[in-house]
């Protein structure tokens, strides 16, 4: 018997899509507060990118997913202890450290979590390394993942391969999404396009909004 495959830009479905916000935390996103960047000023291309299009795209897409029954989680890098002895060994090795005090390590107010949106602390570059998320999205019903946040190269492009080979349907919307350079994201979507459905922030919300209109 011929086993019929789902597609990965086949449309999403009431009560099995998701929308995961990956790392957009005030400690990468505010000028001056990154430790591991001191140097990088507002004019630098990355705060550039994030404050231009990438932030303002994930507002869009949380308005929508909102409103039409989309489940929200974040997830932020964060250790468990205010040490951060809990932490990967890469982690210590970088050396990246955001205590659960540190006001900065959450997200920036406009992409908050709101209500009882989940919001899961990570000490790897894939959420699904250091948290149990897949357990959670399983629980919930999700099938359909839908990733945005930073850096493009890094801890998306762990999540989107990671939840590809757990058995979600990935879509990654590029224009909300950034990395260090334009060079290294260009790069990352097209080394891990084939885990997943590259699409931009007006596909995504169209598709959210009929969902609402389906219900």
């Amino acid at each position: 018997m011929t086993q019929i495959l789902p597609k990965r830009n086949e449309p999403f479905r009431t009560g099995e899509t998701a929308l995961l916000v990956v790392d957009m935390q005030r400690v990468w996103l505010e000028p001056g507060a990154d430790p591991g960047h001191p140097e990088r000023g507002p004019e630098h291309y990355f705060y550039r990118q994030t404050s231009s299009q990438t932030i303002p795209n994930q507002e869009r897409l949380l308005a929508a997913a909102r409103v039409n029954g989309v489940e929200v989680i974040h997830t932020i890098i964060q250790s468990l202890t205010e040490d951060g002895r809990d932490r990967s060994l890469d982690h210590k090795l970088t050396p990246i450290h955001i205590a659960p005090s540190l006001p900065e390590g959450l997200p920036v107010p406009s992409l908050a979590p709101v209500g009882d949106e989940i919001m899961l602390p990570k000490t790897s570059s894939g959420i699904f390394n250091s948290t149990n998320v897949d357990y959670v999205l399983k629980n919930l019903g999700v099938r359909y993942l839908v990733v945005v946040g930073i850096m493009t190269d890094q801890c998306v492009d762990m999540t989107v391969r990671d939840g590809a080979d757990r058995g979600y349907l990935v879509t990654c919307v590029s224009d909300a999404c950034a990395a260090a350079t334009q060079e290294r994201h260009d790069i990352a979507l097209k080394a891990f396009g084939g885990y997943c459905w590259v699409t931009d922030t007006d596909e995504v919300v169209a598709r959210f909004e009929a969902l609402g209109k389906a219900a």
